[in-house]
């Protein structure tokens, strides 16, 4: 009986507990600013946090530097000035690339993400990228539409996921076979509902050969901050997810902090919702050019994936994200 106690006791400990290594699939190698800690720094924190593999990419907007600020702003909601799309974010991505070491950019998955989503060149753009550096891109994003205080401060027309723009890009994403990482906000402020899911819809429907990662699951901290959490959040998505097989979702950012986790405690909607779906979410840390947090922010996950059965957890935390950038070709209607 003490023998089993001792079994026990070790099977509980620290050191019996899952290791994981993952794919940071949300991993923005700058800031609003368009700045960033570099190459180096990233590489530590991803050694760090055991991260074998990351999605990155760049910002598709710069915070304006007004004349009257008193400073220059840090953040995008410094003040407020306005931001404006930076096609430029791309080429800072890959020439700090290709000055890599091989063994350095095998680690590496290149998104494309400076387009204006609401600029019906943004397609041709996108081509243009591709033939500029042949084999580097892996997939386009972060596409923001809908995004609260990000959209209410860009300047231009408002982006939305069914824009006949991005409709031309989903469209050359397919063609590629680049999957779309997505950020578009089902609700918004002082609404119960999802106002916005049928632009989301309409994306995935016209375009059954795009893969699209859904990012935040459809949330932002801009919104769940301020309100009480959607509440039919999870059926919305199982449901989403039953109807487009073109459809994953990232489990980055504010899904993370309002939805997943009580108290460090996984909610059982949740992993209900990914066990019966398991090949159909990601995770990344969504950080800005600042990586020294990333393993802080990895490990938040790890009660999530410690009440999930283990191949469960190790593709959400890994598996997924390597599959959708090894897929070539259209999905099936």
């Amino acid at each position: 009986m003490r023998f089993l106690a001792v079994l026990a006791l070790l099977a509980s400990s620290p050191l019996w507990a899952r290791d994981y290594l993952y794919v940071d699939a949300h991993l923005h190698y700058v800031d609003f600013m368009q700045e960033s800690e570099g190459m180096d720094a990233m590489f530590n924190a991803m050694d760090k946090a055991r991260v074998e593999q990351a999605w990155v990419f760049g910002l598709p907007v710069v915070k304006k530097w007004e004349q009257s600020a008193p400073r220059r702003p840090r953040y995008f909601l410094g003040d407020e000035a306005p931001l404006y799309y930076y096609s430029a974010t791309d080429d800072l991505l890959a020439q700090a690339i290709a000055a890599l070491p091989q063994e350095r950019r095998q680690r590496l998955v290149p998104f494309i993400s400076g387009i204006n989503p609401t600029d019906l060149n943004a397609a041709r753009h996108v081509e243009a990228l591709i033939e500029r550096y042949p084999g580097l891109w892996r997939g386009i994003g972060e596409v923001i539409t809908r995004h609260d205080d990000l959209t209410a401060l860009t300047e231009g027309e408002t982006p939305r996921a069914n824009h006949p723009a991005l409709m031309k890009v989903y469209r050359v994403a397919a063609r590629h076979g680049l999957p779309v990482l997505l950020h578009s906000n089902l609700t918004s402020l002082r609404e119960k509902t999802p106002i916005y899911l049928e632009e989301l819809e309409d994306a995935l429907k016209e375009n059954p050969k795009t893969r699209f990662i859904l990012a935040h699951a459809g949330t932002s901290g801009g919104v769940e901050a301020r309100q009480a959490p959607l509440e039919t959040l999870p059926a919305i998505i199982r449901a989403l997810l039953e109807r487009y097989d073109n459809l994953y979702v990232d489990l980055s950012w504010s899904v993370r902090e309002h939805y997943l986790l009580d108290d460090d405690k996984p909610r059982e909607v949740w992993l209900t919702l990914i066990k019966d779906h398991p090949d159909r979410f990601t995770l990344g840390t969504d950080l800005v050019g600042h990586f020294d947090s990333m393993k802080k922010i990895l490990n938040s996950y790890r009660p999530l994936l410690n009440a999930l059965p283990e191949e469960v957890a190790r593709r959400v935390a890994s598996d997924n994200a390597k599959t959708l950038v090894l897929k070539k070709g259209a999905v099936a209607k």
